[in-house]
């Protein structure tokens, strides 16, 4: 299996940082338009439609139609682990359905002083295409590094 990781330091305050990737709209934020995110459907743990936060056992149903072609792809998220202590917090999403055969993002984020925050990202995934994509798996990271350089860079301009 291929692991991708970027981090980013934000200047912005530990509690800011982590309740802005706690909800579905910082899901919707962080996504580039070229992905053509549609979220269509949230269910918390005990059931709630559109929970305020994305709790373990939160799942995530969405669709994505990268640079407009080809048909919506359906990708079902599930939160499987969230921890949250102080200065420091992480959470984790794998895929239950959707086009990787293996994805879990880890994500997770740290206090850095007073008023900065670490945000690391952390994806061990396999790409489509049985043996062929595993053994072209560790080229994932070029069409990674677009979306999590946005990612980052968009997560500073809103926070910062």
């Amino acid at each position: 299996m291929a692991t991708y990781r970027r981090r980013v330091r934000v200047a912005a305050p530990f509690d800011e940082v982590w309740a802005f990737h706690s909800r579905i709209a910082g899901l919707e934020a962080l996504t580039p338009g070229f992905m053509n995110l549609r979220v269509d459907r949230v269910v918390g743990p005990d059931g709630e439609e559109d929970p305020e936060v994305l709790e373990a056992g939160t799942e995530i149903e969405m669709s994505m139609r990268p640079f407009g072609v080809g048909p919506r792809q359906p990708w079902t998220s599930v939160i499987e682990e969230r921890t949250a202590g102080d200065g420091e917090a992480s959470f984790v999403d794998t895929m239950a359905e959707g086009p990787f055969p293996t994805w879990r993002h880890t994500h997770r984020f740290y206090a850095a002083g007073d008023d900065a925050t670490v945000v690391d990202d952390r994806v061990e995934y396999e790409l489509p295409g049985g043996s062929l994509g595993r053994a072209a798996s560790p080229l994932g990271w070029v069409g990674f590094e677009p979306m999590f350089r946005y990612r980052h860079r968009e997560t500073r301009k809103r926070l910062e």
